[in-house]
């Protein structure tokens, strides 16, 4: 009953989890820290590269219907989550750190799991395997999946947002407060005037940046766009975006600021805050410079500066069945960002699928796929049904949900009238796959 697990990111070590959980032998493997990715900089387990937020908590994001489906089903990454989150109004956001730290004690105390702490560079002949190596798959590796898949890999870039220290803001010029007040005083803002933000935006445009290798093109996915990127498609474009200031009026004036930076709490002590929606390729000296023009920076100190990163995925509806297994290796499974979801929710859920879904497959019992209404069914389906020629990572979203039957209704209610219906028809599904793990055990 050995299940193999590659990767102890987001997506393997919920695969993993869930694996023991249904009683089999795990062996998952961490190529740190002998080998780091070129966006990696801890040992720890599940470690969080970009941002620290998990995106909004209310029914009426899909990512939060996810989480619930996750939180109802038993999912490690919930719970570490809810165990070391910040505050991030309405949105879930965790200690980084703590949240690392978190998953590695409960998978070094799981006693079904063996951690291995070795770079895989073949992937197995034979014998249940869970491919989790994440967006920054090693060279070698790789190699292997692309003889695996018959195809290139589909690739696009990716960017981290810089952190700073809090106690380096100016609050002369910042203030604290949630857009509308909704959740408190969560972020600091730092406001523009329009001369202050043209200048910004221009900065931006004329800034050196981190080039691409000549053999690879910079496809960026739209959800991660890097912030020179957006300003270059036009003046205004980061004032309705990232930096739009509606709900968020200056309390020093008493009016709204032509643009605004919002930064997040970034771990537990409030030491840290990242800009939010500032993932960057520009160079180091660049960031410097110009993140010091943003009023309340100005001699601001840097915990973390931007980068970016190749990201690979595959071409999960041609390479892939509806239960993450490749279609020419039926023994091998693909989880997280890898199999061409985008975001960290999205890749603990596929985690958590390819986890059950090996463990049923090993025992020799059919795989019990989720109900298409929840989102764990609607991210499968987005997986093993878009279109195959220009198949791109996608968040979870209530487009990819099967929609109302006969009810017209406001777009709020419409989703929240989705999000019931998931967590409705989620139990018919995990419930009595619950009881007998219970009965297993």
């Amino acid at each position: 009953m050995d299940i193999t697990v590659i990767g102890a990111g987001l997506a393997g070590c919920e695969a993993a989890w869930q694996a023991a959980q249904e009683g089999c032998q795990v062996k998952l493997y961490e190529m740190k820290p002998l080998q780091f990715s070129p966006a990696h900089q801890s040992e720890g387990l599940a470690e969080l590269v970009c941002s620290n937020s998990l995106r909004g908590a209310g029914m009426n994001n899909a990512v939060g219907c996810l989480k619930e489906e996750l939180r109802r089903a038993g999912s490690l990454f919930i719970e570490a989550a809810d165990a070391t989150a910040v505050p991030a109004g309405g949105a879930l956001a965790v200690d980084r750190d703590e949240f690392s730290n978190y998953i590695s004690a409960k998978i070094a105390t799981e006693p079904n799991i063996e951690l291995i702490r070795q770079e895989v560079l073949q992937l197995p002949a034979v014998g249940t395997t869970i491919l989790a190596s994440g967006p920054l798959t090693s060279t070698t590796l790789s190699a292997e999946l692309a003889k695996l898949t018959g195809s290139e890999h589909l690739y696009f870039y990716d960017a981290i947002a810089p952190i700073v220290e809090a106690d380096s803001i100016n609050f002369d010029v910042a203030w604290r407060a949630s857009r509308y007040d909704k959740g408190g005083d969560d972020y600091i803002n730092c406001p523009f005037n329009k001369e202050q933000y043209y200048n910004f935006v221009q900065e931006l445009v004329d800034a050196d940046k981190v080039a691409g290798r000549e053999f690879e093109k910079l496809i960026h996915f739209e959800g991660c766009m890097p912030i020179e990127e957006m300003a270059s498609r036009g003046a205004q474009t980061l004032s309705f975006g990232p930096m739009k200031p509606v709900g968020l009026p200056d309390p020093k004036s008493g009016r709204t600021p032509y643009a605004v930076l919002q930064l997040r709490q970034d771990n537990r002590h409030a030491s840290l805050f990242n800009l939010v929606g500032f993932q960057t390729r520009l160079t180091y000296p660049e960031q410097k410079r110009i993140f010091r023009t943003i009023p309340g920076l100005e001699k601001v100190q840097f915990a973390r500066l931007g980068s970016m990163h190749r990201n690979t995925f595959i071409n999960a509806p041609a390479c892939l069945t509806e239960s993450l297994q490749f279609k020419v290796a039926q023994h091998i499974y693909a989880a997280g960002q890898l199999s061409g979801v985008e975001g960290y929710v999205e890749s603990a859920a596929c985690g958590f699928l390819a986890g059950f879904f090996a463990a049923y497959q090993l025992r020799g019992e059919k795989i019990l796929l989720p109900p298409k209404e929840t989102a764990l069914g609607s991210l499968l389906g987005h997986l093993s049904a878009a279109d195959t020629t220009n198949f791109q990572p996608m968040n979870i979203n209530y487009g990819l949900f099967p929609p109302l039957e006969g009810r017209k209704m406001k777009r709020a209610d419409r989703r929240l009238a989705m999000a019931e219906r998931a967590l409705d028809a989620l139990p018919k599904w995990w419930e009595p796959i619950a009881s007998k793990r219970e009965e297993r055990r």
